[in-house]
């Protein structure tokens, strides 16, 4: 008797995915990288150009991504793209360095965050970032693990609980900050420093390609993922530029490139400490937003890797009761709480995570760009529900934008980007002996 297998069924609706995509998105960029953004222009203006300029370019993706995923809605996302165009062993590395680099530094990354401010409020020693980040983690995988209902109903009430916090912030500091004169210029040099300030931008904006791993969980996803793509970028670029037009109104550019903590500073100037106060938690709340989506659609790639490799066997086994891949969920929580401790060991948390993932992530994002190009010319008769305007050039320049951010976090990573290049390059040995065995089986 055949056994039974258990797949993924359209439980979420647009706005269920709308609010992961933009809970993710909107996370502890943006009370972050502002400020090195102002650090690398010379205007106001031309600061809230950048912002407006990373949405677009993430429109570009988004376009490119709204083909991919309502004409191969699958739950391995970029991993099934990949393995159309380009065979099983690119696809496995891909699936490999998502769950070892790429989607798990994405967890421990806003964990760390979230350990920083907790600390602030009941510190617990040495490691209480660490210890924090640990909790969070552990909590917010087990109840990814009771239910798929469980886990996107904290999502759609976080995201909605920062979306919320982020437009009281902007309307109080329109209304109540004494506005600062805007200052012409900064100390940014006259020369490709709008570039630099670009990769802030887009590591701010990464995360809207998450739609991927849920367009098989989507409600007539072939109708639904292009508006849960166009609508999220759009609801976060709306966000990011009046969030930032909120720091150059009440801080004047100079002001912003200064602050290590601008929305503090924003908020302490508008109404005292009680409005900085506010801000610790509203970052918390972000953080745990972040965490939670990238626990939700992370685990979707390790049970494809199960699904179609034989040494990985037990990731691709979906519990039906819960409509979740408990498995999965279980490897890549303790791959995170290895990387948090490895954070806590180097002190620099935040900043190891950013290193260790963006290498790797821009790389594979490049060769998403790529099979869409491979796929539309191989599977010419493939029912396509949306095709991305203006073919081939808006892919053509979305594959353009990855190279030039994979060569600029190839160029400023440290330590933690090498790490994340060898960790992924491990995992050939490991493509080989599954090919090993697979041609044995064969025999």
């Amino acid at each position: 008797m055949a056994t039974k297998v258990t797949v993924p069924k359209p439980t979420l609706s647009t706005i269920d995915a709308i609010a992961l995509i933009v809970g993710m998105v909107v996370g502890v960029g943006i009370f972050k990288t502002p400020a090195l953004v102002a650090a690398n222009v010379q205007s106001g203006g031309i600061a809230l150009l950048a912002w407006l300029l990373g949405g677009g370019m993430s429109l570009v993706g988004a376009l490119c991504y709204a083909e991919l995923t309502t004409a191969y809605p699958d739950a391995g996302g970029t991993y099934h793209y990949l393995m159309r165009a380009f065979g099983r062993s690119p696809a496995f590395l891909f699936a490999w360095a998502r769950m070892t680099v790429i989607q798990t530094g994405s967890i421990a990354l806003p964990a760390f965050v979230f350990g920083d401010y907790a600390s602030e409020l009941l510190p617990l020693g040495e490691y209480s970032s660490a210890i924090y980040a640990i909790g969070v983690v552990i909590c917010l995988t087990s109840l990814n693990i009771v239910g798929v209902q469980q886990g996107k109903w904290t999502q759609n009430w976080l995201t909605a609980a920062k979306v919320l916090g982020l437009v009281l912030i902007i309307i109080v500091s329109i209304f109540f900050a004494p506005q600062v004169p805007p200052n012409t210029s900064t100390t940014a040099t006259q020369n490709a420093a709008f570039g630099q300030a670009m990769i802030f931008v887009l590591l701010t904006y990464g995360g809207w390609n998450e739609a991927a791993y849920i367009s098989a969980e989507v409600r007539d996803g072939k109708r639904n993922m292009v508006r849960v793509l166009l609508g999220s970028i759009a609801i976060i670029t709306v966000i990011f530029v009046l969030i930032n037009l909120a720091f150059i109104y009440g801080l004047g550019l100079a002001g912003l490139a200064s602050s290590s903590a601008p929305i503090a500073d924003l908020m302490r100037g508008a109404v005292g400490e009680n409005g900085a106060r506010f801000v610790s938690f509203l970052i918390a709340v972000s953080a745990l937003g972040a965490i939670n989506a990238t626990i939700f659609t992370g685990a979707r790639t390790n049970y494809a890797l199960g699904r179609d490799f034989r040494n990985f066997s037990f990731l691709g086994r979906w519990q039906e009761s819960t409509g979740t891949p408990k498995n999965a969920l279980l490897v890549q929580g303790a791959i995170s709480l290895a990387l948090i401790v490895l954070g806590a060991l180097t002190r620099k948390g935040f900043e190891t995570m950013v290193d260790y993932t963006a290498p790797v992530f821009w790389l594979f994002f490049l060769l998403s760009g790529v099979a869409l190009l491979v796929l539309r010319s191989r599977e010419p008769n493939v029912p396509r529900p949306f095709r991305v305007p203006l073919y081939p050039w808006t892919p053509l320049l979305f594959c353009a934008i990855c190279a030039y951010l994979l060569y600029s976090s190839l160029t400023y990573a440290g330590i933690g980007g090498i790490t994340g290049v060898i960790i992924l390059l491990t995992g050939i040995p490991l493509l080989l002996l599954n090919r090993q065995r697979t041609t044995s089986k064969n025999l």
